[in-house]
């Protein structure tokens, strides 16, 4: 299945030197996922605004970039230097879904067409990410397959706000788009539902 998860382990390749830096400089592997959480929130809320100050828009691709190399790393952190903990896997999926919260609930103000698509949307996502970890509960490992998880809803996203920086108006389209976007969530979901089935025996 297409996805942006399947080019993690070149990133996390690209992002090795980073890693070593901030070993160094004595950065923990939960204090870049609190990071992270921040960086959603300035996303979030920047986002919220780009209808007054439109270069804000430019949050979604650039802040979302960093989000994704900072949660590439707070895992690479708690791998290479012994650094998992409950409390580190706690703030990594918790902070996971708040983040995704902060980011898309300024779709409700953006896309007033569809609306209750987006309201599905949101409640999708976190469906989704529930479904992955709930397979790290019944089978014992997290579940990361299908189209439309954290990476590919980020890319999605970062795409949004290139294009409406660019004064692209996708409105006409955005029903559809976000139908097809909700389709992608649920199959995603199914999928993680039924590995995790298959998995336990």
């Amino acid at each position: 299945m297409i996805s942006v998860y399947n080019i993690k382990p070149k990133f996390q390749a690209f992002l090795q030197p980073v890693l070593d830096s901030l070993h160094k400089m004595g950065v923990t592997a939960n204090q870049i996922t609190i990071g992270s959480l921040f960086l959603s929130l300035i996303i979030g809320l920047l986002f919220w605004f780009a209808d007054v100050y439109h270069v804000f828009f430019l949050a979604l691709p650039i802040g979302l970039f960093l989000r994704m190399a900072l949660n590439a790393l707070d895992g690479m952190m708690a791998r290479t230097y012994n650094q998992q903990s409950k409390k580190g896997e706690l703030l990594n999926e918790l902070g996971d879904v708040v983040s995704d919260l902060f980011i898309f609930f300024p779709l409700l103000k953006f896309e007033q067409t569809s609306l209750y698509l987006i309201v599905i949307f949101i409640s999708l996502s976190v469906v989704n990410e529930f479904a992955g970890l709930l397979g790290k509960v019944i089978s014992g490992q997290r579940r990361y397959e299908g189209p439309m998880g954290k990476s590919d809803r980020a890319f999605i996203m970062g795409l949004y706000g290139l294009l409406a920086f660019l004064y692209v108006d996708i409105t006409l389209y955005s029903i559809y788009i976000f139908v097809v976007i909700n389709a992608l969530l649920i199959l995603s979901t199914a999928i993680r539902v039924n590995k995790t089935l298959k998995s336990n025996g």
